[in-house]
């Protein structure tokens, strides 16, 4: 509690502290509360429509990052799929000086995320669209951290009471949305192709064994780890 209270200290704007005190006490997320959380070195708005941020999900940019340097030139194109906050699309958009798309089912979350462009100065085209009903385009790099919580896991409960179910769970033991990108991306990946996707820690041979249903046995699977040594990403590629 007293690391929570130093960081509403340090980066609470215009509120009072007695009251964020209370709103803390009652379970409310301290990014909440503050209304911003710095991802990969970018302060970026959020609110309850979207989630928070996570290190891992910074490592999954810093990997896709690393993935695209080595095996791509700079003219390429990104899209992001479930965007919440743009935290994603906008630091790649930032970090490797180029246009990203990015799409949500969330229209909410789609407002948080472009006012996060603006306020960021990033070049990120933002649109409505479930998975790929939308899209009409194809591209080098897919990105993707879906909801990926089973319905009946447990999970604490300020992540369950505060944070966007739609952002958390998925159907399929959670496997819905990476079976649903898969089972679709030929008709929207370019012939050299990355796609890299955050999972739940025991998700990876699952999510392997979806990619290898859809694109074959030669493409090129990875089951990468987060800081705490798990499971926690999928980069499908014929990178080689």
């Amino acid at each position: 509690m007293n690391e929570k209270i130093e960081y509403l200290k340090k980066y609470l704007n215009n509120k009072d502290m007695d009251v964020a005190v209370k709103d803390l006490e009652s379970g409310v997320p301290v990014q909440y509360i503050v209304g911003n959380v710095d991802f990969y070195g970018y302060i970026f708005d959020v609110n309850q429509n979207v989630l928070i941020p996570r290190f891992e999900t910074e490592l999954l940019v810093d990997k896709t990052i690393n993935y695209i340097k080595n095996f791509f030139d700079s003219d390429i194109n990104i899209l992001d799929i479930g965007t919440g906050s743009g935290c994603i699309a906008i630091t790649l958009s930032k970090e490797l000086k180029l246009k990203v798309d990015a799409i949500d089912i969330s229209k909410d979350a789609l407002c948080v995320a472009s006012n996060n462009a603006k306020k960021l100065g990033a070049d990120v085209d933002f649109s409505y669209s479930d998975i790929f009903s939308n899209v009409n385009e194809s591209y080098n790099v897919i990105i993707s951290n879906p909801p990926y919580i089973r319905y009946d896991e447990e999970i604490d409960d300020i992540v369950r009471d505060n944070e966007p179910n739609i952002a958390l769970f998925a159907s399929d033991d959670g496997l819905y949305f990476y079976e649903n990108i898969l089972k679709d991306c030929r008709k929207h990946i370019k012939a050299k192709f990355l796609i890299a996707f955050e999972i739940g820690i025991m998700q990876g041979e699952a999510v392997k064994e979806i990619a290898i249903k859809y694109l074959g046995n030669d493409v090129n699977i990875k089951i990468e780890k987060d800081y705490s040594n798990r499971d926690r990403y999928v980069f499908i590629s014929n990178l080689y």
